[in-house]
């Protein structure tokens, strides 16, 4: 068994707490939600694209469609179980920590990662146009790796 069946079993056996979630959220605990999320929120806060979920679904034998997943992805997201990130119109993750935060995102890895807290401040937004409110604020970092530099001596 591989490491995404291991996650899946482990989360199967946290069934009643992701029912619970679910059930909390005003969503019906289907079977395809409940895969889907002892997934998602079996192993801890992540970031995760629908392709990718699609991925550890086939790999821990889970009979869903990326179609559904989009679905469940998305559903999760109006219940306020998860924080949708949007790089560009091509790449959307899907966050299990919706507190207020921010992300780096490693280009060459597609990997996105939390900002620590402390480590961003931002001190001062526009006003948004008249009738209008801010609702939140997403700052995302784009980092790529650093060429080894060659020397003269190379």
């Amino acid at each position: 068994m591989d490491e995404t069946g291991k996650t899946y079993r482990l989360a199967r056996e946290r069934a009643p707490s992701v029912r619970a979630l679910l059930r909390g959220a005003g969503l019906r605990p289907t079977r395809q939600r409940m895969a889907l999320g002892q997934l998602l929120f079996g192993s801890g806060n992540r970031h995760v694209s629908a392709e990718m979920l699609h991925e550890e679904a086939m790999r821990a034998e889970v009979p869903v469609s990326l179609a559904t997943v989009y679905n469940t992805l998305h559903q999760f997201t109006e219940a306020g179980l998860l924080r949708e990130v949007s790089l560009d119109a091509s790449k959307t993750y899907f966050d299990t920590n919706v507190s207020d935060h921010h992300h780096f995102f490693v280009e060459d890895d597609n990997e996105m990662l939390d900002v620590p807290e402390e480590a961003l401040h931002l001190d001062r937004l526009p006003d948004p146009p008249e009738g209008m409110e801010i609702s939140r604020v997403d700052v995302v970092i784009r980092l790529r790796r650093i060429a080894a530099r060659r020397t003269l001596a190379d």
